[in-house]
């Protein structure tokens, strides 16, 4: 870990979401390291060839997924943040990365949640978990099918998770209807042996200014 952070500190990394920073825990990089293990594969020769898992990108912005992205972040509320990105102090809020599978249609984020996120004391706050729970399926939405928004997120709280600790969220398609894409979550603790939350999502594709209203609905 020390070697790991020596090099992330002489390159510059910071709070961006998109590698590791110093605020990681043991849990949160071991987890990194071994999902990122399986975003490549090396064949004979030495060659390497893209693998089923991905890692997302972790933009400030969810403008910066669209082409021009950058530039349109720059031109278009320039000053505005993604809620899970906008605590600058490295660990304080949401520390999280996304990794997903295509083939299999499942996502997987590791999460460290910091210590401005609590609720009740030393634990996680409720809203925290649901935002984390809408960003990981959402993204995970957008990755397979393009623009969504969110229609009906259903949660059941099971057990309160310690500010600092490391936990899985992870997310799997259900099934589609139409312009809708259904799916489910849950928060794990590392080793799958302890169920934290579950949920269900809907969401709705957008299809130029189709009305969120009509995903509830046989539409």
């Amino acid at each position: 870990k020390r070697a790991m952070l020596e090099t992330i500190k002489m390159q510059g990394h910071h709070i961006s979401g998109l590698l590791p920073n110093p605020s990681w825990g043991p849990d949160m990089l071991r987890l990194y390291e071994h999902y990122k293990s399986q975003c490549e594969v090396e064949v004979e020769g030495g060659e390497k060839q893209g693998a089923l898992w991905q890692r997302l990108p972790s933009y400030n912005r969810s403008i910066k997924y669209a082409t021009g992205g950058a530039f349109l972040s720059r031109t278009i509320q320039s000053k505005a943040r993604l809620f899970t990105r906008n605590i600058t102090e490295p660990g304080a809020g949401f520390e999280y990365v996304l990794f997903a599978n295509k083939k299999e249609q499942k996502c997987v984020c590791i999460f460290q949640p910091g210590h401005l996120l609590e609720g009740p004391p030393g634990h996680v706050h409720g809203g925290a978990i649901a935002t984390m729970i809408d960003t990981v399926t959402g993204s995970h939405a957008v990755f397979l099918y393009g623009a969504i928004m969110t229609a009906n997120l259903n949660i059941n709280y099971r057990s309160p998770i310690s500010l600092g600790s490391t936990v899985l969220v992870e997310s799997t398609v259900d099934k589609m209807e139409g312009r809708k894409t259904l799916l489910s979550c849950k928060v794990t603790s590392t080793d799958g042996s302890k169920l934290y939350t579950e949920a269900t999502v809907i969401f709705g594709k957008l299809n130029n200014l189709f009305k969120l209203k009509c995903l509830n609905k046989d539409c």
